[in-house]
């Protein structure tokens, strides 16, 4: 067997245990060192490194893709809890809200354009930064527990933008919804019943409308929130940033 298979073989193997040394890999120490811990492993304790490695502030390595992510998160939040104010998950009303947005509420029209380009360019700028990700190496021992959050990250990111795609309820959303969700049918086995559990139904309706709502003003921006809130903190314990091996 040659060296460079051996090496990748070893590498198979050892994933399971470096995944598992990546979520804890404290041991017992003194009292001083527990105390240090303590701040060092709690996220509102130790939001910021006492150091920074240099690499990590070069513009031209990281691009800032993750902070840009996480500001397009944060305007879609203050825009979707504006727009709560005049929407309906009604299928008699929803429209007809998306309609005043346009045409009588000041601001309206860009209230929702901000909210539904911040939703496009959050989709893209986390699918870049998994690629940055991936071409530096980031993914990497000891991070591969935070490589795996932020897959789940992105798979919220993108429910996030097919629940919300269905709100206004207009032709556009109607037919992508329906096609998404027969896509969904055809998977082995529980086919049927996820496409059913996605719509409440056997159509896309009111059950749908409300379930798609629901999802996506409550329960996904809550699972994301927690999974950033988990992806922050697990930069902070695996020492910033990931840097160039030969720095």
């Amino acid at each position: 067997m040659s060296e460079s298979a051996y090496s990748i073989k070893e590498s198979i193997m050892q994933l399971p245990r470096n995944i598992k040394a990546s979520i804890s890999r404290r041991g017992e120490g003194t009292a001083e060192q527990e105390r240090a811990a303590a701040v060092f492993g709690n996220m509102f304790l130790h939001v910021h490194p006492v150091r920074v490695h240099v690499n990590s502030l070069r513009a031209g390595y990281t691009f800032g893709l993750g902070l840009i992510s996480f500001y397009l998160f944060l305007i879609l939040v203050a825009s979707g809890l504006l727009l709560m104010f005049y929407y309906t998950p009604s299928t008699e009303l929803a429209y007809r809200n998306m309609k005043d947005l346009e045409y009588v509420v000041t601001f309206g029209v860009i209230l929702r354009n901000v909210h539904r380009w911040s939703a496009h360019a959050m989709v893209a700028f986390v699918f870049l930064h998994m690629c940055r990700v991936f071409y530096t190496g980031s993914y990497k021992a000891p991070r591969e527990f935070n490589w795996v959050i932020g897959v789940f990250l992105l798979l919220v990111t993108l429910f996030l933008s097919f629940t919300g795609y269905l709100l206004p309820w207009d032709q556009l959303a109607f037919w992508a919804v329906t096609v998404g969700s027969n896509i969904a049918s055809y998977m082995p086995v529980l086919g049927d019943y996820v496409r059913f559990l996605m719509l409440g139904g056997n159509e896309v309706g009111q059950m749908a409308l409300l379930r798609f709502y629901v999802l996506h003003v409550v329960a996904l921006p809550l699972l994301a929130a927690t999974l950033l809130g988990v992806h922050f903190w697990r930069i902070r314990k695996d020492g910033g940033l990931s840097r160039p091996s030969n720095d």
